[in-house]
């Protein structure tokens, strides 16, 4: 994935999704006041359309038409972070990867972003028939020690699914192509979910961090199934995403993260052993 503009996002995707964990980052966040007062909300993009090649996404302002960021290649199952934007109407498109400028957008729709909210555009169903929708996401926090999930149903192979924890605690009940189920708050921990629909059935195995809210995709796969992709939507009980975090981000993100835990803890040990150098010299 590549950026053409100032923002830069990277994208979580199907590729690693039999077992994920959805653990808080520890990023720092906005409150809800002093978002509203900024007058941005927050916005991501989704490629959940299993026959349509790799795309390019840009975002622009309705008005003027100036271009907010672009996303470059961005294949099927790949879900940008949350990025931070104005209020106001913008129009999403995305046209066949590597595209002149000049090119006719393969599907475009008008999101409108609202102060201290956050959404999610999808673009998914048959490249034949191609759709798209704007979710809106719910980043209230959950009761001290629990997590809150929810569904997004992308799926084209099968119509309706029903996904439940392997304890018999309902996520979803038939949940339809094109449509988000509303979020239910769980008990913090791990978690075996099982997904069931006409003939298929998915499995998948989350860690629910304390305080976090996430959204589980389910997607076609390449064996003609169906998968379950959780990513995460919030990672701090009451906090929202403050710009281009790596919320949303999925496994890329928490990778994201360890990898700058890393860097800090070389760049503390690095300063410990230029000091400890100096005062052997002296």
């Amino acid at each position: 994935m590549r950026t053409t503009t100032t923002r830069r996002l990277a994208l979580s995707g199907i590729a690693a999704v039999a077992t994920a964990a959805l653990i808080g980052f520890g990023t720092t966040a906005a409150s809800a006041a002093t978002t509203e007062v900024s007058g941005s909300g927050w916005i991501r993009v989704g490629h959940l359309s299993a026959d349509t090649k790799t795309v390019d996404v840009k975002l622009s302002a309705l008005s003027g038409g100036a271009t907010v960021f672009e996303l470059d290649d961005v294949a099927y199952g790949q879900v940008s972070p949350y990025t931070d934007l104005a209020a106001g109407t913008y129009v999403v498109s995305m046209v066949p990867a590597g595209s002149p400028d000049s090119t006719k957008p393969v599907i475009s729709t008008n999101v409108t972003i609202t102060a201290g909210e956050a959404a999610t555009v999808a673009a998914y169903g048959p490249n034949k028939d191609l759709q798209t929708k704007v979710f809106e996401d719910d980043l209230t926090g959950p009761a001290e020690g629990a997590a809150r999930i929810r569904l997004i149903q992308a799926s084209t192979d099968v119509k309706s699914v029903d996904v439940s924890t392997s304890t018999g605690m309902p996520i979803a009940k038939g949940a339809t192509t094109g449509t988000a189920t509303d979020y239910a708050s769980v008990p913090a921990g791990p978690w075996d979910l099982e997904l069931t629909g006409g003939k298929q059935a998915a499995e998948a195995s989350v860690n629910l961090a304390p305080g976090t809210v996430s959204t589980l995709f389910v997607l076609d796969n390449a064996a003609g199934g169906v998968t379950l992709m959780p990513v995460l939507d919030s990672s701090a009980a009451g906090d929202a995403p403050e710009g281009p975090v790596e919320t949303g981000g999925g496994g890329l993100a928490e990778q994201s993260s360890t990898l700058r835990g890393v860097l800090d803890d070389l760049d503390t040990k690095l300063a410990r052993l230029v000091r400890d150098l100096g005062t052997a010299v002296s």
